[in-house]
């Protein structure tokens, strides 16, 4: 009979972590946002316990601080003393947020279902189940908030070195059917967070790689085949978070390529969205628009409630009714109060007012110079970026590397501005 085992695989908790880059917030919102987090570390123990998994890892950043509250760990503890009074053992290691050295042992004492690994070595343990071991554990976490740029954080973890350091406690371990690596890295996404080689992990004997830190999804080599593994985190923490966040249900099954299964856990999703109101003949007709957007984009996010950070795009001749005083946040104000479970906490205008550039240049007048001069600097990019670096040292400021690559997008929005404000001035 073929061997599987299943468990969760979920990394980057940050609990107690702040929610960060909020533009404009009610009172309600900043009390909902301190709650997502702790709910999203809820559904993970309820997914487990609903699954009636084998086993749970948490690979890094249990917690956002290295002096968390001793509000957190009670709440993280809580969740493992659930999962032990189901039978279900957990394995962690511990991340740059919330190095080994940290870690407040004094406020608890683990469950005896859970098994930190170490920071300092590689460190294993083995799963058992019905007598036999099914699956080997080996993985190493951070010990300090950096890691050293001369040592390989997956150093020695390997099924080999697993083994031979169970082998003594776990005379089976050599005929356990599964091996599982459990790391806080960078891998070759982040140079600077204990980089990994893809092909060394790979290498390593291990059938699967439960990775944390890297906060978005991902698999090596592909998620039809997902050997090297990031689940993201549990709970997006601001707009650049935008998206589902949750965990990984993974099987693995002898003769059988791993699955893994997405669990969303985010009772909060972020979003960024771009509306587009050339269509729209009024500021009602804006309104209707963005809220159907709104509930299409909801509908697509497997969440309850949304943050939201909203761009009105398109050519209009509202462009110049959204630049008077007041109009952008009423309107984001109406959004809000409309529906309480989206918050919009920024309404953008990156509108253009329709204009007849060949007339503009026909005319002759200062508008007709100007788009000669924008024509003509736009035409050489070299000597675009060096004006665009010139004014930048002029003001002891240095030119963000972005700026050239987004340099036609940049002109673009500076050609429409002067007309716009040209245009101002003739109304």
């Amino acid at each position: 009979m073929r061997k599987q085992v299943t468990f969760i695989h979920a990394a980057d908790l940050h609990l107690g972590a702040p929610f960060r880059g909020l533009r404009a917030l009610s009172d309600v919102w900043a009390s909902r946002l301190l709650t997502a987090i702790p709910e999203a570390y809820d559904r993970v123990i309820e997914a487990a316990l609903g699954r009636e998994v084998d086993f749970v890892v948490f690979a890094g950043d249990i917690f956002d601080d290295a002096r968390t509250s001793y509000g957190d760990y009670l709440h993280f503890f809580e969740g493992l003393r659930r999962l032990d009074k189901a039978g279900i053992p957990v394995y962690l290691c511990t991340g740059n947020h919330d190095p080994f050295t940290s870690w407040q042992h004094d406020f608890f004492a683990f469950p005896k279902n859970t098994t930190m690994l170490p920071g300092d070595k590689p460190g294993f343990a083995a799963y058992r189940r019905d007598g036999e071991t099914q699956v080997l554990i080996g993985g190493r976490g951070y010990y300090n908030q950096t890691w050293p740029a001369d040592e390989d954080i997956a150093a020695g973890v390997t099924r080999i070195a697993a083994e031979e350091a169970l082998a003594s406690a776990v005379p089976d371990a050599a005929r356990a059917p599964f091996a599982v690596g459990v790391l806080h890295t960078g891998l070759d996404l982040d140079s600077l967070k204990a980089p990994t080689s893809p092909g060394a992990l790979m290498r390593a004997g291990m059938d699967y790689w439960a990775l944390g830190h890297i906060h978005v999804k991902y698999a090596y080599p592909s998620f039809d085949d997902p050997r090297l593994v990031f689940s993201g985190c549990i709970q997006g923490r601001d707009v650049k978070e935008t998206g589902e966040r949750g965990c990984f249900a993974v099987t693995l099954a002898e003769g059988k390529r791993n699955q893994i299964e997405f669990i969303p856990t985010a009772s909060v999703v972020w979003q960024r969205m771009d509306v587009d109101v050339s269509d729209c003949a009024s500021v009602a007709d804006v309104t209707d628009k963005i809220m159907r957007e709104l509930f299409c984009v909801n509908g697509k996010a497997h969440c309850e409630e949304m943050c939201v950070r909203i761009t009105l795009t398109g050519t209009t001749p509202l462009h110049p009714v959204f630049a008077r005083p007041g109009v952008l946040e009423d309107l984001r104000k109406h959004i809000n109060d409309g529906y309480p479970l989206f918050f919009c906490d920024a309404l953008l205008d990156a509108t253009q007012r329709p204009r007849d550039r060949e007339a503009l240049r026909r005319e002759g007048l200062f508008p007709a110079v100007f788009l000669q001069a924008a024509d003509a600097l736009r035409a050489d990019r070299d000597e675009e970026i060096a004006y665009l670096q010139e004014e930048f040292l002029k003001r002891n400021i240095q030119l963000p590397s972005s700026y050239t690559r987004r340099v036609d997008e940049l002109s673009a929005d500076a050609e429409n501005l002067v007309l716009d404000l040209l245009g101002r001035g003739s109304e």
